[in-house]
């Protein structure tokens, strides 16, 4: 549609005849008489750009006064046409009848002819190594010269090239022929470009002349050289690990080794525009390569995890080698400059790591202060059935461009191997492409055949300047095959026979790269060979290392000087209690400040009373909720801590109780956010509402917990009913990220409406799920020592609680950033407790000397007739206030004790068997 805005842009409001929809091709009465009928949109939209008569009399006036002050095209027309001047627009309209020569209309159809090849020459592209597939599209596209009225008598004839093309290069006139072959080799041949549902005239101008201009996508021979090394060392690592491990799952890259050369390519065309960090997710394919020839991971460390003997020695459960995560910082040897690469680690849940990588990106980029993503990128690499299957894909796509979600553009690759496990493309998606998908974003797409190293690596230096140049997304579509099954176990014939007898006579793509290069002199075959038997010594070498190799982190993000142990050898953890509590003056300042209307922004009347409520609190010393958990917070930050909260109507709160962004009433999208005018050199208060998405918000705020050690990440649900959506990130990042991974996270996830009881939709967080999901041990009854607590704390896979006063969520939330280690932190948020009117705590309870509690003993009645007692009840979360009311009721205030059990994983053992209503826990 930017077609259409362009062209009546131009115009002033008597010249607006009429105007043809070119999406839809059906005419819109704008108004005056139409001057023209078109029988297609391409006819609608002339070649010289000029709907507007006043357009063509203002070119004509300039080549009038100078004729090379236009360009070729119109002095060409100007000057071998039957032109005839148009009269000024103060007169009538004129008709275009006037200039309906057969030169004109021929030219407006070579103009038609370049655009068709420019919307739909890749789906005649020839994109399939096998030869034997192409998409699946709804009609045949046809692209012969006689559709545009040409005969053949045509093709020598001449035509002026619009300007919506480059393939004239510094020519502004060719055969019609010549025209047809240059159209077919930018758009048909190994490469197809889908960049016409852009909606941005510079972007698809910038795409165009990034193909279209000749000799633009040949590569020197150093390139040449480059590829072919890289190309050698992804396909003879996959050989090396065939013939040692030839029983093994690898899930190997062999129908796809020019992956490494792509990936290569765009670390090293960032690297030279100045990225030096790099975050990449991946699915299990090819994983080992990539750690090996991207990473440059030790081989004696990836030939390790091979070796039974060794396996057992390494931190984690013993997760399967290709879910791995690496860090490591390396000389790129291209631009002699230092990069850093992040393998982030995941599961076989494919997708699932999109979001996460996301969510690291920003993170580093908002430490670094990369706020345009000049410095960090991110990198995530697809398989076809998967990207075009998994919904978190999308999700994904819909955070790339919300301000407080994106990393300014992402390098997709999809490793296109045609086939998902055993289920045929034409099962498992309904669009003609696996990436179409990435249109919703206005990425371009391109796709290109893996057996062609050269496209590949073309296109990929292309994809990666794009990001640098544009900030956006953008997908390259490696089209290639898989030459075993799903694992190198499995028996692909059952399944698909005929692909994979293609495949069987096949020629490795390093094979055919070799032979081409050495037969145009770019390389010898006694060179070629000596670097064969140099990588194969190499990994022998590494062979008879790899049990010598010190044992090593797969972390993907290791966290410096952040886990400590008590001394040399030490294998225990250092057992810190941390102090969460406050000082009394910082309680009140940053009660004061968050409780005060702020002076140049227009409030609504109802914060007004809310806010006022708020500062009687803090005079009187309390705090509800919403008070308690600004408190925390504004602590951590006044202490250097940064702080994110994100979710679904964060900012307010989905219950109206947090209001943590003040709008203006007056002027649009004013706004204050009282956390971060605190102190002059506080840490950053960010609250951000989320799409509405779970799946993928969540996994980007893990994402972004995982970068740095000292950030509280915090997401909060709508409501805990709807956590269930995002539940592959819960069950296979957060509960067991550190036992597969040894990677620990502190985020943070607030499930509103605990066990409040609204009915099925909006009454369960489900806690019972998250705590069968908890490695504590209900039947194991532990001893009790000095550091118990502490070491109960460091052993178990999250914390999960259900809270009863803002104190003690006010402690937990500092906790999360003081302890020496990070584990996740569940809370069963309430909703009927956020403007309960005895949910609300003293300051007392929150600065010096107060502390978390795990049990909050019985402090009534009962306490003072312990003799009397007749039954002990333990509870936990909003259920405690019905108790104590059914209790006064019935005036059992001295018979029955209550004790609040606020943190259930790791269960306070000795506090609930040791329990005694008479002595403070």
């Amino acid at each position: 549609m930017y077609r259409v805005k362009a062209i009546a842009s131009g115009l002033t409001r008597p010249a607006l005849y009429q105007l043809k929809c070119l999406h839809n091709q059906r005419f819109a009465e704008v108004t005056c008489v139409p001057f023209r009928k078109y029988a297609s949109s391409a006819q609608a939209e002339s070649f010289l750009n000029g709907s507007s008569g006043s357009y063509v009399e203002t070119m004509y006036e300039s080549w009038q006064k100078d004729p090379n002050s236009v360009h070729k095209s119109w002095k060409a027309y100007f000057e071998g046409q039957e032109f005839v001047r148009p009269p000024s627009l103060g007169g009538s309209v004129p008709s275009l009848s006037s200039f309906s020569s057969k030169d004109i209309k021929d030219n407006l159809e070579v103009g038609k002819l370049i655009e068709a090849y420019q919307a739909r020459g890749h789906t005649i592209a020839k994109l399939d190594p096998l030869e034997i597939s192409t998409a699946n599209l709804d009609e045949k596209t046809e692209l012969s010269p006689s559709i545009f009225n040409f005969e053949e008598s045509d093709l020598e004839r001449k035509f002026t090239l619009p300007t919506t093309t480059y393939i004239g290069g510094s020519e502004t006139e060719k055969p019609l022929k010549d025209i047809i072959e240059r159209l077919k080799e930018v758009y048909c041949g190994h490469i197809g470009i889908e960049l016409m549902h852009l909606n941005n005239k510079e972007q698809i101008d910038w795409i165009k002349q990034k193909f279209e201009t000749p000799g633009i996508v040949r590569l020197t021979k150093e390139e040449k050289n480059t590829v072919l090394a890289r190309l050698l060392r992804s396909q003879k690592f996959e050989e090396y690990l065939a013939k040692k491990w030839s029983s093994e799952k690898r899930f190997g890259l062999e129908g796809c080794e020019v992956l490494i050369p792509a990936m290569k390519t765009v670390i090293d065309t960032l690297s030279d525009r100045g990225v030096d960090d790099f975050i990449i997710g991946m699915p299990h394919r090819g994983r080992l390569n990539v750690l090996a020839n991207v990473c440059r991971t030790p081989l004696e460390r990836i030939f390790g995890q091979f070796d039974p003997d060794l396996e057992r020695f390494e931190e984690g459960s013993g997760d399967v080698k290709y879910h791995l995560g690496m860090s490591i910082q390396r000389l790129n040897r291209v631009t002699n400059k230092n990069v850093s690469l992040s393998l982030v680690a995941n599961p076989s849940h494919l997708e699932a790591v999109d979001p996460v990588v996301q969510g690291k990106t920003k993170a580093k980029q908002f430490y670094r202060g990369d706020s345009e993503g000049k410095k960090v990128v991110s990198m995530l690499l697809h398989g076809d059935a998967a990207f075009a299957g998994q919904g978190v894909v999308f999700e994904t796509f819909h955070l790339s461009d919300l301000p407080d979600y994106t990393t300014n553009g992402t390098i997709h690759i999809v490793v296109n191997n045609q086939i998902g496990f055993t289920t045929d493309p034409r099962s498992a998606r309904s669009s003609a492409y696996c990436t179409d998908g990435a249109r919703m974003v206005n990425a371009p797409v391109f796709h290109v055949n893996a057996d062609d190293p050269d496209a590949v690596v073309y296109v990929s230096k292309v994809a990666a300047e794009w990001r640098a140049e544009f900030g956006k997304d953008v997908v390259i579509d490696l089209v290639c095959y898989r030459k075993n099954g799903h694992n190198e176990t499995d028996e692909p014939m059952f399944t698909q026979p005929l692909m994979y007898k293609k495949i069987a006579v096949q020629k490795p793509v390093l094979d055919q790269y070799a032979e081409q290069l050495i037969k145009e002199g770019v390389v010898t075959t006694k060179a070629y060979e000596e670097e064969i038997e140099k990588y194969n010594k190499i990994c022998e070498e590494a062979f008879i290392h790899k049990k010598d190799h010190k044992k090593g982190e797969w972390l993907d993000s290791p966290w410096d000087n952040f886990f400590k142990k008590e001394g040399p050898g030490q294998e225990r953890w250092m057992m810190v209690k941390p102090n969460t509590a406050v000082p009394e003056e910082k309680l009140n300042h940053i009660g004061m400040k968050v409780s005060s209307e702020p002076e140049d922004v227009t409030i609504h009347s109802g914060l007004k009373r809310i806010m006022k409520m708020r500062k009687q609190m803090v005079e009187k010393r309390q705090a509800d909720w919403a008070l308690g958990e600004a408190l925390a917070w504004g602590s951590l930050l006044s202490e250097g801590y940064h702080v994110r909260l994100s979710g679904q109507d964060v900012e307010r709160g989905t219950f109206s109780h947090r209001h943590a962004v003040l709008f203006d009433q007056n002027v649009d999208k004013k706004k204050i956010v009282p956390l971060n005018h605190l102190y002059p050199n506080q840490a950053k208060f960010q609250v951000h509402n989320s799409s509405l998405s779970e799946y993928g918000v969540l996994g980007f705020e893990l994402g972004y917990s995982l970068e740095n050690p000292y950030t509280l990440v915090i997401w909060e649900a709508q409501f805990g009913d709807f956590a269930n959506t995002a539940q592959c990130i819960i069950d296979q990042f957060i509960s067991s990220g550190k036992d597969k991974w040894t990677r620990e996270s502190g985020i943070t996830l607030l499930l509103p409406h605990g066990y409040d009881g609204m009915g099925p939709e909006h009454s369960s967080g489900r806690l019972e799920r998250f705590l069968q999901m908890s490695n504590d041990d209900g039947d194991y009854f532990p001893p009790e020592n000095e550091d118990f607590v502490t070491q109960q704390s460091h052993e178990i896979n999250w914390f999960v609680c259900n809270f009863t006063t803002p104190a003690n969520f006010f402690h937990a939330m500092r906790r999360q950033i003081l302890l020496p280690f990070r584990r996740p932190l569940i809370v069963m948020s309430p909703k009927s407790l956020l403007r309960h009117k005895d949910a609300i705590s003293s300051f007392d309870d929150m600065n010096e000397g107060s502390k978390f509690r795990r049990v909050i003993p019985e402090s009534g009645a009962a306490t003072q007739n312990a003799a009397g007692v007749k039954k002990l009840i333990f509870c936990s979360g909003k259920v405690y206030y019905d108790l104590i009311y059914e209790r006064e009721k019935k005036e059992l205030n001295d018979q029955i004790a209550i004790a609040r059990i606020e943190q259930i994983s790791p269960f306070p053992f000795h506090l609930v068997y040791f329990a005694d209503f008479t002595v403070p826990i």
